[in-house]
């Protein structure tokens, strides 16, 4: 398999750095560029009425992106790895599908959420490898325990 560019959505959190690890390995192996994506998760803030709260919840959601991404830009200058990143606004699943048709490969990382918690939540890695335009490799947030 051959894949030039490779998506990597990222939240910020702990669950994400096993992806991010291996979604860097493949770009080392394959000479792909990676994009570094964050997305501003509308469903938490379009509600609201507009005031105070909402600009200060909306820049912090951005600063915690900006973290985010830059992270992953961190670690592929270390690697050598070629790197883009990207905030964008909307419902996260639906973003990343939407990207998707621009990409070889989407690598991410899930909670592993099973049970009514997993039907309660929702998992974006889910409506993603159902909607998404390339293959979608998930790593679980385990993997990164090891």
């Amino acid at each position: 398999m051959s894949f030039n560019n490779i998506l990597v959505p990222t939240d910020g959190s702990e669950f994400t750095k096993s992806a991010i690890n291996k979604s860097i390995e493949m770009a080392k192996v394959t000479g792909a560029t990676i994009t570094a994506v964050y997305v501003l998760d509308q469903s938490v803030y379009s509600t609201m009425p507009l005031d105070s709260t909402v600009v200060n919840l909306y820049d912090t959601l951005k600063a915690e992106g900006e973290s985010a991404v830059n992270y992953v830009k961190e670690k592929c200058d270390e690697a050598s790895v070629p790197v883009k990143t990207e905030i964008v606004e909307g419902i996260p699943s639906k973003a990343i599908t939407t990207m998707s048709k621009g990409y070889d490969l989407i690598v991410m990382g899930t909670l592993g959420k099973k049970g009514m918690t997993k039907v309660l939540m929702g998992s974006v890695a889910e409506k993603v490898i159902e909607k998404s335009q390339c293959p979608v490799m998930v790593i679980s947030a385990v993997a990164n325990t090891a």
